[in-house]
């Protein structure tokens, strides 16, 4: 594990905050979220970190970001209550009040910070400005942040709003803002498509299908694992799956399983974490692996489509199942839940379920996965090559897969934070082979879960 890197502190101009609006005007309207946009699970910031050798000319970056919210002119606008629909409800003010540009300098290189980037602390934080706000409604939808370099690199981190759009769509908009800040071409190569009507529920809703990953507010969990782990001081962790580790996980999969990259990575952490518990559990308790997946194929939504896309595939297991089958098993429950999501009608079952705002996403006995290994985040460039770190600012009890920028394209790394009491284990877990789980056996007395 890399060693964590506090940072110095962060030097501001005079007038390091500049409101970026668009450079032309755009439609003032209020824009209806869809039922998968308006999560209350979603309701935050996705806060991306890149890290590029050279700087880029930043009255050239707020000229070309003034341009590209001219397009994604949501970006511009505000959060608010959607009163003539229901107060429950989030909508877009479209208003073009404009995004948050800050300008920033650190003493200190890109080279320095390249390796401790994989594990970030709390003191990464000061590369994205904080926006004194009453609530999450008040922060704008986007707000960034170039920090300059003693070595004539730079920081870019952007805190995107995920009610606007969901990693495919944040990508879309990257490349589109790279785009106009290389060329004078007007047109871009992918404009985006605003409307999330496509998504609007049923009436009456239809719920036909049971959905395993929300439950409803009222409703206490047996044993609430989340709770139990933000309790404590959380330190994050970091693996790499290279093409080689990879094919020994799938080798595991006897008899002959046929199995993509993330299901059988996805299915070897979520056993992991289960075994480094170092808790008293009951072998009968239920625990859940939530994962993003995209449906804009299932629902013919246009490929310009940058709104939140995806629905959360779960698979679920008692703990003694997880435990005591080998990967196999876990990669087919992986399979099984993904599959399930692939259907239409179990997609618009699930908007119309999250109709009701007493429904939310369950998350107490769950580890909750998101892939960016695959969305293209790590190719954006904005004309002084691409970075040489994309990840995000800091690290949770939230899984990601994050792509290798200086590794092989099938790479993998998987980042997330556990408490310290259980980082020893979950390296020992994340990095054993299956001939030495075979060896030595991995029997139900042996566990200190139950």
């Amino acid at each position: 594990m890399s060693k964590s890197l506090e940072l110095p502190d962060c030097i501001y101009p005079c007038h390091p905050v500049t409101n970026i609006a668009p450079s032309a005007p755009t439609p003032k309207h209020s824009l209806y979220l869809s039922n998968l946009d308006d999560q209350k699970f979603l309701r935050f910031s996705i806060k991306y970190l890149y890290i590029f050798k050279k700087s880029v000319s930043l009255n050239r970056l707020k000229s070309s970001l003034s341009r590209v919210l001219v397009d994604y002119y949501p970006l511009a606008g505000r959060l608010r209550r959607s009163f003539s629909l229901d107060d429950h409800k989030l909508e877009v003010d479209c208003n073009g009040e404009g995004a948050v540009f800050v300008e920033a300098f650190m003493d200190i290189t890109a080279e320095a910070l390249i390796e401790p980037s994989k594990l970030p602390n709390k003191s990464w934080r000061k590369f994205l400005y904080k926006v004194e706000a009453q609530s999450f409604l008040d922060v704008p939808p986007l707000i960034v942040q170039i920090t300059t370099l003693r070595c004539g690199g730079m920081i870019m981190c952007l805190a995107i709003n995920h009610c606007l759009c969901d990693g495919i769509g944040t990508s879309q908009f990257l490349h589109a803002w790279a785009q106009h800040n290389t060329t004078t071409q007007a047109e871009l190569t992918i404009t985006p498509f605003h409307s999330r009507h496509m998504l609007k529920p049923r009436h009456p809703p239809i719920v036909n299908y049971h959905s395993p990953g929300y439950t409803r507010t009222e409703l206490t969990p047996q044993v609430n694992l989340l709770k139990l782990l933000q309790s404590q001081p959380l330190v994050p962790t970091s693996f790499t799956f290279n093409p080689s580790n990879i094919l020994n996980l799938k080798k595991q999969c006897v008899p002959s399983l046929k199995c993509t990259t993330f299901e059988v990575v996805a299915a070897h952490t979520w056993r992991s974490w289960i075994r480094s518990m170092n808790l008293s559990l009951p072998s009968n308790l239920v625990v859940k692996l939530l994962f993003s997946v995209n449906v804009r194929t299932v629902l013919n939504l246009p490929k310009e489509y940058y709104g939140n896309g995806f629905l959360l595939a779960c698979a679920e297991s008692t703990i003694e199942d997880l435990i005591e089958n080998n990967l196999h098993h876990s990669v087919k429950l992986v399979q099984k839940a993904k599959s399930t999501v692939n259907d239409e009608e179990y997609i618009r079952s699930t908007i119309d379920l999250l109709e009701d705002k007493m429904v939310k996403t369950d998350v107490s006995t769950t580890l909750v996965i998101s892939q960016w290994s695959k969305l293209g985040l790590e190719m954006v460039d904005f004309g002084e090559g691409k970075s040489l770190h994309m990840g995000p600012l800091t690290s949770d009890v939230y899984c990601l897969f994050l792509p290798v920028i200086a590794g092989d394209a099938n790479d993998v790394r998987v980042l997330l934070s556990v408490p310290d009491s259980m980082v020893q284990t979950f390296q020992y877990q994340m990095n054993k082979s299956w001939e030495e789980e075979k060896e030595n056996g991995y029997h139900k007395h042996q566990n200190p879960l139950f």
